[in-house]
């Protein structure tokens, strides 16, 4: 078995099991010596296609709704994946390289892996998602964020980190528990979210009616909702802005950005309620204040309408004095706070009534783009009481608050396993330098 020089001086990781901390150094394989490239073509074209993605790994198409049309004569050349097999796909330089739970066919684009040693394939199924393992793959292999595939013959130059077998099932072990904590915690976050997805359709009513068809019982006998065009809410003064949208109108260059000031928020910084304000770019309160627009408060409530449409937040507390916009983002402000309440309006703006407006207005994918006279036309359904619009707004928050928890949960895992694998992996350049 071939191993190169830096193997000698061999690596230990930051933290280690109780029972490995005598066991010795861990071993540097060069990747041939680790794994072979397989390239069975031998099939009846009878085995799912798997879709190569960064974040499922190897999966079959069906199961992610991917649809790519491929030919009977093509699908003869794909290259069969057994489970446990590992993908170098054309990303690998960026997340890494993908594992396969699947037995299928994969296009025969893609380089396919398979053990040729006793090693736990979930440590390496790990170890290959590491920025320790993306990084030394940028810096060893030259040429690759042009578009081209990672060779075999490169990957073979690659050291890749070898334990005891017991060590490295010890460690994919831990990580499979993380995981399996992780789907879980995520399928209670999409659980949640159908849950609220479904409540609204029941809330709200549907095309064509003025009555929900779920109702809090204090307000059954209430009468029917008015529906209303935003037009119609501006005329009545029950919200702003006026004709031309107050939207920020504005292109900061690059060079006008500064590290403090007034967070200029763009369409891809709003995304499932939120405002991520800590990844906005700012510009400076003098140059805000000096342009007289775009100026968005607090309660008011933000729109994309431009390449990314219908997301939808509420400005909650903020430090700033007010926040700067996009052209593609418009926000509103409720005037009558008697009439109308800005989080129901924002509840308004994602229920499934509106939403199938907007896709009829706003064609799609990256163009997609709905104006300030279009914008206008949109429908909105309103209680006859600001009660039961509270009512409803406070039902769908408390759901809202559930789903920010268990996003933080969620995340707080995610970082975990993070912080761990830079733990238990060590960094294959130290012992190189």
């Amino acid at each position: 078995m071939r191993m190169s020089k830096q193997e000698k001086k061999g690596l230990v990781p930051e933290q280690r099991f109780p029972e490995f901390r005598d066991a010795g150094e861990w071993q540097l394989l060069n990747g041939d010596n680790v794994f072979d490239q397989i390239s069975n073509k031998y099939h009846n074209s009878d085995l799912p296609i798997l879709a190569i993605t960064q974040e499922y790994g190897a999966i079959p198409r069906e199961e992610i709704n991917y649809h790519v049309s491929v030919t009977d004569k093509s699908i003869e050349s794909y290259k069969v994946v057994e489970t446990g097999d590992f993908i170098i796909s054309l990303r690998s330089f960026q997340g890494g390289i993908e594992y396969s739970n699947y037995k299928g066919l994969c296009s025969p684009a893609y380089v396919i892996l398979r053990k040729k040693i006793d090693v736990s394939n979930h440590f390496y199924k790990q170890f290959f998602k590491t920025n320790i393992f993306i990084q030394s793959m940028n810096k060893n292999i030259e040429g690759i964020r042009d578009g081209k595939m990672v060779s075999y013959k490169q990957f073979s130059e690659l050291l890749l980190p070898y334990p005891f077998p017991n060590e490295q099932q010890k460690i994919a072990d831990c990580f499979t528990s993380i995981d399996e904590l992780i789907t879980t915690q995520t399928q209670k976050l999409e659980a949640l979210k159908t849950h609220k997805k479904g409540l609204m359709q029941y809330l709200f009513p549907a095309e064509g009616e003025t009555v929900p068809r779920l109702r809090f019982p204090e307000f059954r006998d209430k009468g029917e909702w008015e529906v209303c065009s935003i037009e119609k809410l501006v005329y009545k003064e029950i919200i702003f802005p006026p004709k031309d949208g107050n939207h920020g109108n504005i292109h900061p260059k690059s060079s006008d950005y500064v590290e403090y000031g007034i967070p200029f928020v763009m369409a891809n910084d709003i995304k499932n309620g939120n405002i991520n304000l800590e990844g906005c770019s700012h510009i400076s309160k003098a140059q805000a204040d000096s342009l007289q627009k775009g100026f968005a408060k607090e309660g008011d409530v933000l729109f994309t309408h431009k390449g990314t449409v219908g997301e939808v937040a509420v400005i909650n507390k903020i430090e700033f004095p007010y926040l700067m916009l996009t052209p593609q983002v418009t926000y509103y402000r409720v005037i009558k706070k008697e009439s109308l309440l800005n989080k129901f309006l924002s509840f308004s703006f994602c229920s499934e009534r509106f939403k199938n407006k907007l896709s009829e207005v706003s064609g799609g994918g990256t163009r997609a783009y709905i104006g300030i006279t279009e914008q206008r036309k949109l429908v909105v359904v309103l209680p006859p009481e600001l009660e039961e619009q509270q009512k409803i707004a406070d039902c769908l928050s408390s759901i809202d608050e559930l789903i920010t928890a268990q996003s933080q949960k969620l995340k707080s895992l995610m970082t975990h396993k993070k912080g761990l694998m830079q733990q238990l992996f060590p960094t294959i350049d130290e012992v190189n330098a």
